[in-house]
């Protein structure tokens, strides 16, 4: 059996770190706990579980706080979380047999990451991300920030999952993000083709459409973008239209991601809303078939499955409303309802067809 290093990073993360490290420490043989700054009783909490709580001041980048805390591992295999992180028993479970099995011809495990989660607890966004690799490769992290651990080799892709617990801590807005990249260019320093499109991801979500868009387009003008990044950069920039009330543009937007694969099922979907918007219901229903039919690929990059399951069935149930054909609205909204029984759209629907 191969020992595991788990090493993060933190700073004022009492109210979740416990949880954290509670879910994760009967398969660790060490925990490194590097703290960048707490002010409240993050450290105490980390006592707990260990005694390796190194400081570590913070310079603006993720990637030098992450390479210093792998720095500081000496066990055969180093695992990486985030505070808001945790496992659940099920998973804990696989880690522990994983442990069991490793041995030293495996130079990476990636794992499932949900992200985000609908009102009855189901990941509805879920990406890969990998989690435990070699110690004795020296794997290194990159980027200030929206950092990534660069691996190579023999990869195995698990079905353990990390479940990150976003909304015990959602209600702490921060613009650290944009910020640093803000920083950075006042630096003028050159942005790799990553983060153009992170930076844009942020400028996004702080409603800064227009520049937004921008640095999409310089993303995907260098051409040197992963796929599935290129692909999200053109549904992002047709919801920043969509925010701007520039309908066209949508679509161009959405179009434009055919560049780089055939339609996903969000594509589709994104399709049919455009369509349901003007009106053109026939058509809106067409895409939200084909987004019903289109198959799961895991292709490494962001999962949704909200838009080949409940979704489309919602929408048609509308198409279908405003058809004046109630049986398939009606039926729509009870295949809606499988997949998300308290949806408070689905229960709504009930009462107006009751």
């Amino acid at each position: 059996m191969q020992s595991i290093s788990l090493c993060m990073i933190v700073k004022n993360e009492e109210e979740v770190l416990e949880l954290c490290l509670s879910s994760i420490k009967e398969v660790c043989d060490e925990i490194v706990i590097v703290d960048t700054g707490s002010t409240d009783k993050t450290k105490e909490i980390a006592a707990k579980f260990t005694d390796r709580i190194i400081d570590f001041k913070w310079i603006d980048d993720f990637s030098a706080a992450r390479n210093f805390a792998f720095s500081h591992a000496t066990k055969d295999f180093i695992m990486w979380l985030d505070a808001d992180d945790s496992l659940d028993e099920m998973d804990l479970i696989k880690l522990k047999d994983l442990k069991n099995m490793l041995d030293m011809s495996v130079d990476a495990v990636s794992m499932i990451y949900h992200y985000g989660f609908d009102e009855s607890g189901n990941p509805n966004f879920s990406f890969r991300r990998n989690r435990l690799v070699k110690r004795s490769n020296q794997f290194k992290w990159f980027g200030p920030v929206h950092e990534y651990l660069e691996v190579s080799g023999n990869i195995i892709q698990s079905d353990i999952a990390v479940m990150h617990n976003r909304a015990m801590k959602q209600h702490l807005p921060s613009k650290r993000n944009i910020t640093i990249y803000e920083n950075r260019l006042k630096k003028r320093e050159v942005f790799t083709p990553r983060d153009l499109y992170y930076y844009a991801n942020e400028l996004k979500d702080h409603q800064k459409y227009r520049k937004a868009i921008r640095y999409y387009d310089k993303f995907l003008a260098t051409k040197k973008g992963w796929v599935e990044d290129e692909i999200r950069a053109c549904i992002n920039k047709s919801d920043c239209y969509q925010s701007l009330g520039e309908s066209e543009n949508v679509m161009v937007s959405l179009l434009q991601s055919l560049k780089y694969d055939s339609p996903r099922a969000e594509f589709c979907c994104k399709m049919g809303d455009y369509f349901m918007e003007k009106k053109e219901y026939e058509a809106a229903i067409f895409w939200y078939d084909c987004a019903i039919n289109n198959k799961k690929t895991d292709t490494g990059g962001f999962q949704n499955p909200d838009y080949w399951t409940w979704y489309p069935h919602l929408q048609l149930c509308v198409c279908y409303w405003r058809l004046q054909d109630l049986e398939k609205s009606c039926e729509h909204n009870e295949k809606a309802g499988e997949y998300r029984p308290d949806h408070p759209s689905v229960l709504a629907n009930r009462k107006l067809f009751e």
